[in-house]
């Protein structure tokens, strides 16, 4: 009982920041970026929504069309020093452990199980798909969310010990709550499963299941239910960001949010279309208050991005300099 009321208390908490922001940007005169230091990358995001909202403006985009996306890890929330969904993959390997003894000799689930960070890095790729696909798999979407529910009611990150959904970005709330009160629809664009996103993102962001995008599963409906398959249908990382967009929001962002590699294409993908566009990166240089990461980060790894920023128009968002807070309440 005690863990739900704190989980409860948390959840206010965030919530009350939440609409905050969104009262302070709909409010004549009150600051709309309450959490952004003066400069130029807060005077971007400022300039951008006042041209292509503004009617008559030679940027004006009509209400209907208004679209901006978001990356999830990185952008939205920690992830450091595993991405959250991981995390919540190797618990469940560890649960599911005992219905499956033929894990204890086969990689890369043994080295899970022997809590071997080494070796379960050397699987790479493949290793953390077989992973998501064993412990993910197999049940309904709504089974699947009562999990992702209660495991994030309970799960504290390893360095800061409070929920994982109290460690979301204060500005990027703020940025959400902006661009919607200027008639922007918002989405998230994540690497992330759609399952273990969509759950909470509309009590956190503000952003309906139907709006999220992400790495999905196949499904097969049988005997009047619905099953989520081990096999992955789409990887929404990296060049499958362009075509998550494409083939479930079904319009073209006039801005996009990153902080990774991973969302190049994305950034790439929107900002070269025609119109005003505005493309942005988390840049993570903040190590005291949150982590100081980049070129040679295993998570969320920032190369070509930091390179190509300049030349292509995008914004670097210093963690360090233009955020006054990065989470709620601190």
């Amino acid at each position: 009982m005690e863990t739900v009321m704190l989980a409860r208390r948390s959840l206010g908490a965030l919530l009350l920041a939440a609409s905050t922001a969104t009262l302070a940007s709909a409010q004549p005169g009150a600051d709309p970026l309450p959490s952004w230091r003066e400069g130029p990358r807060r005077q971007a995001i400022l300039d951008f929504l006042r041209a292509t909202t503004t009617e008559g403006s030679a940027d004006f985009v009509p209400p209907s069309e208004r679209l901006a996306t978001f990356d999830n890890d990185g952008t939205l929330w920690v992830e450091q020093p595993l991405y959250t969904q991981f995390v919540f993959a190797l618990e469940r390997v560890r649960a599911l452990a005992p219905q499956h003894p033929e894990w204890v000799s086969r990689e890369p689930f043994r080295s899970v199980l022997d809590n071997d960070h080494a070796a379960l890095a050397r699987s790479g790729e493949r290793g953390l798909a077989e992973i998501v696909a064993a412990t993910h798999a197999g049940m309904s979407p709504d089974e699947f969310r009562a999990i992702v529910t209660d495991w994030l009611g309970h799960a504290q990150h390893p360095r800061f010990r409070r929920p994982y959904t109290e460690l979301v970005y204060q500005p990027m709330l703020e940025v959400l709550a902006l661009f919607r009160a200027r008639g922007f629809r918002t989405a998230i664009v994540s690497g992330g499963t759609v399952e273990f996103m969509r759950p909470w993102t509309e009590r956190i962001y503000g952003v309906p299941p139907e709006a999220v995008v992400g790495t999905t599963f196949q499904m097969r409906f049988e005997n009047g239910r619905l099953l989520r398959l081990p096999q992955i249908d789409l990887v929404d990382d990296g060049p499958g960001k362009p075509v998550g967009i494409s083939r479930f929001l079904g319009r073209m962002p006039q801005a996009a949010f990153g902080n990774s590699d991973g969302d190049y294409e994305m950034l790439q993908y929107v900002t070269g279309a025609p119109g005003r566009r505005l493309g942005m990166i988390v840049h993570h240089d903040d190590a005291e208050r949150e982590y100081a990461y980049d070129r040679d980060s295993h998570i969320g790894r920032l190369v070509r991005g930091l390179d190509d920023a300049a030349q292509r128009g995008w914004h670097l968002i210093s963690m360090k300099q233009d955020w006054t807070r990065v989470f709620p309440g601190g």
